[in-house]
């Protein structure tokens, strides 16, 4: 496998937070909160109250009107977010060989569409059902219609593997370069499975926050913690190899310096911390990182119990005492849990830490957790270097991916 250097030169995000990066870099290094109460369906017979939405966000700047209406917003977060990611990076497609940039994204089952479409079929017959259902709610819906947008004739797949499924896709993409398939990937994830449906099963399962207030609902790492707050967003970013950006006189953001996937094979719903250490480690090992060299861990960090001790038990297995000097901080306090695109906008945070020099807080923390002894950076930015950063994203059931992010320093 080609292990020359793969560099991230582009970046779009639409989040809780904000619209594009400069508003969720903001949001981030001033530790925002963007949870609040739910809006987008009648919440007032669920016990969950609270959720990270996306306010003011209007498609038709991104699309025009006939492909809104034939297209769900996952898919619409995504074609804001790849035009973003293209102008930052100053890709130009009519300069590139088509076949030589590819995609690779993740989506969440389309819990509403569905239903929606059962309740047509039993009430109105089969000649009334939706010809387009498949064309919404396939996985493969969002890398299918940035592929066509684009004209990338690369690579085009999907991911999942639920909660990590975004920085699995990024992760995904590396390896398509190093492999030799593509010169330029867009990758990452678009969620908008924040609904009616989904909160209710989530919810219960015992897995979402019963907090009523906004500003103690997510909690990482917290003695309090009581479970996650469901979100929605989407993340892009643009890799490509060091030569080929450098030829073209692209910006470079950072590098994505190597990947480590495992599975806990443990249990449907709890972590394991084994497997997610093991992950840790084969990430660095393929980045050619040594633990020492971790400046900061951007934590999968959900606000649950489980993930919470598991992941500072699996950080302590794969840090051993260096652990405990470690900054460590929780994205998903300040916009929730943007489930299979979560590992792709933090991911992006990742990012703006390592430009900026200012590593994001955990926000809500108030009360330590003897389990959770570990540096959360609580509530307040920290400044910092940044050279080398360890994303942790954690699927439900076992899935693991780990990004090892570094600073570019050229040649």
């Amino acid at each position: 496998m080609d292990k020359q250097p793969v560099v991230v030169t582009g970046m779009g995000v639409i989040c809780p937070l904000g619209l594009n990066v400069k508003e969720f870099w903001a949001g981030l290094a001033a530790g925002k909160s963007g949870i609040n109460y739910i809006t987008c369906f009648d919440a007032s017979n669920y016990q969950v109250k609270v959720a990270g939405e996306v306010n003011g966000f209007d498609p038709t700047k991104f699309m025009d009107i006939k492909t809104v209406e034939r297209t769900r917003r996952p898919t619409h977060f995504a074609m804001a977010v790849v035009q973003e990611a293209m102008e930052s990076a100053r890709l130009d497609m009519s300069q590139e060989q088509a076949e030589r940039v590819g995609v690779v994204t993740t989506n969440m089952l389309e819990c509403e569409l569905i239903a929606e479409g059962w309740e047509t079929l039993q009430k109105r017959g089969p000649r009334k059902v939706d010809p387009l259902f498949f064309t919404k709610s396939s996985p493969s819906v969002i890398s299918l219609h940035i592929g066509m947008f684009l004209g990338a004739k690369g690579p085009n797949t999907s991911v999942n593997s639920l909660c990590a499924s975004g920085a699995d896709a990024i992760g995904t993409a590396l390896n398509f370069i190093r492999l030799g398939y593509a010169d330029v990937m867009i990758a990452g994830g678009s969620d908008a499975s924040l609904g009616a449906m989904t909160v209710a099963a989530i919810g219960r399962l015992g897995a979402l926050s019963p907090e009523p207030d906004p500003d103690k609902a997510c909690r990482p790492f917290d003695l309090n913690r009581n479970g996650f707050i469901y979100g929605e967003g989407a993340g892009l970013v643009i890799l490509e190899t060091y030569e080929h950006a450098k030829r073209r006189g692209a910006p470079i953001l950072a590098e994505l310096a190597g990947a480590g996937w495992t599975y806990d094979a443990h249990n449907i719903t709890a972590p394991h911390p084994d497997a997610e250490a093991i992950a840790m480690r084969t990430a660095l090992q393929n980045a050619g990182v040594k633990p020492e060299e971790v400046d900061y861990i951007n934590a999968h960090g959900t606000s649950t119990k489980l993930n919470d001790i598991s992941e500072t038990n699996a950080i302590k297995m794969a840090f051993g005492d260096r652990a405990y000097r470690i900054p460590i901080s929780s994205s998903k306090s300040m916009f929730g849990h943007l489930i299979t695109a979560g590992g792709a906008v933090e991911s992006i945070g990742v990012v703006l830490t390592i430009m900026n020099g200012i590593i994001p807080p955990t926000i809500h923390y108030e009360t330590p957790d003897p389990e959770c002894d570990l540096d959360y950076v609580p509530n307040v930015a920290r400044p910092a270097e940044v050279n080398v950063c360890l994303k942790d994203s954690f699927g439900l059931g076992g899935q693991n991916c780990c990004l090892v992010f570094k600073r570019f320093k050229g040649e």
